[in-house]
């Protein structure tokens, strides 16, 4: 049906690795595959296996759960999209409703894990979630550097800045330099 891997940190594993909750949920244990070091898996490569496929209108989505936290969804693969390396932004544990989920002694503690579903693809958000949280972050740090530039020059009127007409020009004028003398400068702005 379908495969994983953990880049740099497994071999392929096939469903056998999942617990299958019923014909269309999978779960797989990060204690039996990491222990409490899950954290330090940082992506996940899906993919669908020769013998199977999925109808055009259905998704094998991924999920992602820490210790005492909901579900996020990572990302999707599909027919036309048969394999996806998806990050893995595992939530900090216990970052769900509030509620601790405390065990018995002797008991096996919570475990992080990772969900795989059949879905119905209009159901799911984008299937590239990763580029668009990279896009994000990427906007949000050039906005933050184009406020402080234009922070050092700016008055204050009330509740609004008051800057020159040309800082545009000379904030883009100043990133385009850095870019050229940094090589590395950009990639402070990627996630």
């Amino acid at each position: 049906m379908f495969g994983v891997l953990f880049p740099n940190r497994s071999f392929p594993m096939d469903i056998s690795a999942f617990s299958q909750i019923d014909t269309f949920h999978w779960i797989l244990d990060m204690n039996t595959f990491v222990g409490e070091a899950y954290e330090q898996v940082r992506e996940i490569c899906i993919f669908l296996l020769n013998n199977f496929t999925l109808p055009p209108d259905k998704a094998l989505a991924v999920y992602i759960q820490s210790p005492g936290s909901p579900f996020l969804y990572c990302g999707a693969v599909t027919v036309s999209r048969p394999s996806a390396v998806l990050p893995l932004p595992w939530p900090e544990a216990g970052a769900g409703d509030g509620q601790l989920q405390l065990t018995a002694a002797g008991s096996t503690p919570l475990s992080a894990k990772i969900g795989v579903s059949i879905e119905e693809l209009s159901s799911l958000p984008s299937l590239d979630v990763a580029g668009e949280t990279r896009v994000e972050r990427m906007a949000l740090k050039v906005g933050e550097n184009l406020f402080n530039f234009m922070q050092s020059f700016c008055g204050v009127d009330g509740n609004k800045l008051v800057v020159p007409m040309d800082i545009m020009d000379r904030w883009f004028k100043k990133f385009q330099e850095k870019a050229k003398r940094d090589p590395e400068y950009l990639k402070g702005f990627t996630l």
